[in-house]
């Protein structure tokens, strides 16, 4: 089957639909699929849920599919930066289930990896362990985290061939492999496509038997999320 899609409505097609559960890698702005968040936004696909480490800022990212309202429900460990999210949330509009980053994380691999539940510290005592089983092993209690998997997985790589093979580039590869690996069905934006056989095994970070879709996007927008810059100094005279 040909993986490699000519754009991101083709990458889509047949895939998305209204209720799913997306998620959606990156951190922060770095590494996230943008191209394929604004296709979401253009099928009018809705009430979804998502999983992701933040939704992004206002009007960039995950926070596109906040405005227009196609989020039912974050699955995510972070909210500042974005103050819809916020508000949404605080209104009753958006549905949130919130996770300590290294449980969102380790919920993300553990569905990937088969994994239905495991058992952490994280958040014994806590209201994240509300409603939760809590179990004792040695001198510690344990709160149950159920694995994660998605119905689509969408994911930003900096290199990519046709048979799916990916390569994230520094902190881009925050929530992305794992992520990939969730999926059942997992959509991969690449930046250079490179022919099949060209990457050595060893660099390869998601190997392509994980990858369903591809598409080449060759000039990503890369967004700062929080600017901060020094005064110049004064150039002695």
């Amino acid at each position: 089957m040909r993986k490699v899609k000519s754009n991101i409505a083709e990458a889509l097609a047949d895939v998305l639909a209204d209720g799913m559960t997306i998620m959606s890698g990156g951190f922060g702005l770095c590494g996230i699929p943008e191209a394929l968040i604004e296709g979401i936004e253009a099928s009018g696909a809705k009430g979804l849920t998502v999983i992701s480490n933040n939704a992004g800022v206002d009007g960039v990212g995950l926070g596109r599919l906040l405005a227009t309202k196609q989020i039912r429900k974050m699955i995510s460990s972070y909210v500042g930066e974005n103050k819809l999210f916020a508000e949404q949330y605080l209104s009753g509009e958006l549905e949130l289930e919130f996770n300590p980053q290294g449980t969102l994380a380790e919920r993300i691999r553990a569905g990937g990896a088969g994994i239905p539940a495991f058992f952490t510290r994280t958040g014994v005592g806590t209201l994240i362990a509300e409603g939760k089983e809590v179990r004792r092993f040695g001198e510690d209690d344990y709160v149950l985290e159920t694995g994660l998997v998605a119905d689509i997985s969408i994911v930003h790589a900096w290199k990519g061939d046709a048979e799916g093979n990916l390569v994230y580039r520094m902190t881009a590869r925050n929530f992305n492999p794992m992520m990939a690996t969730a999926g059942k069905v997992t959509i991969a934006e690449v930046e250079n496509l490179v022919e099949t056989g060209s990457f050595d095994p060893d660099q390869i970070h998601t190997p392509g038997i994980y990858v369903d879709r591809i598409v080449h996007v060759p000039v990503p927008t890369k967004h700062i999320e929080q600017r901060t810059v020094r005064q110049r100094d004064e150039e002695s005279a």
